[in-house]
């Protein structure tokens, strides 16, 4: 494995980015806020889930060809945005969720927001060049153990450290509308404003530059 000098400084530049709020972290609330806790909870698993396959593409080195086939990653890219758009409206589309029917209705929309959420991260290219751009800065070539293990191991802790912001996300947002969850008029506006937070992300990602 890298040194230790080298892994200190993996563990604070990771813990670093990791709580800097970016899109991760905006998703999750998101969901929170549009479905409730368990909802946002699933997300989280299915952003880390989706994150693991980046982890992969890059200690295989396929995250390369975003750099080397421009137009791949602009499709990539905006296939991701239009998804987020797409969830974005629907929530606005959906009608409030009544109490006696919750229960049922979080279950359901636990599974959706996990499957939705594998299918952003898997979809979001820059996640991949940052795993590509990121790790190599850690990576021992004369370590004992191979590079690609290396990418495995580093990318794995990158993706947990990540996740457990997510997660501190959710609470938070959890906090705020378990207050106004007996309100019907307040989990409308919650669910608009989750909305809302997925149409911004898919426009921002879409009108990124790289």
């Amino acid at each position: 494995m890298p040194s230790t000098e080298l892994l200190i400084a993996f563990f604070a530049t990771t813990a670093i980015f990791a709580y800097i709020p970016g899109p991760a972290m905006l998703y999750a609330a998101a969901q929170t806020m549009a479905r409730g806790r368990w909802s946002g909870l699933t997300a989280a698993l299915g952003i880390h889930l989706g994150g693991y396959v980046h982890v992969i593409a890059a200690a295989a080195g396929l995250s390369v060809l975003f750099h080397a086939v421009p137009p791949l990653y602009m499709a990539v890219k905006l296939i991701g945005a239009l998804y987020l758009i797409w969830l974005g409206v629907s929530l606005f589309r959906a009608r409030a969720q009544g109490d006696a029917a919750l229960p049922l209705i979080d279950r359901k929309s636990a599974r959706r927001a996990f499957f939705e959420s594998v299918t952003v991260e898997v979809l979001n290219p820059k996640t991949a060049i940052f795993f590509m751009a990121f790790l190599p800065q850690f990576i021992d070539a004369s370590a004992a153990f191979p590079v690609w293990l290396q990418f495995v191991v580093l990318g794995t802790i990158v993706n947990l450290m990540f996740s457990s912001a997510d997660i501190m996300c959710v609470f938070l947002a959890g906090a705020m509308i378990a207050r106004l969850r007996r309100s019907g008029r307040a989990q409308r506006m919650m669910q608009r404003a989750g909305g809302a937070v997925l149409v911004g992300l898919g426009v921002h990602v879409a009108l990124q530059k790289s």
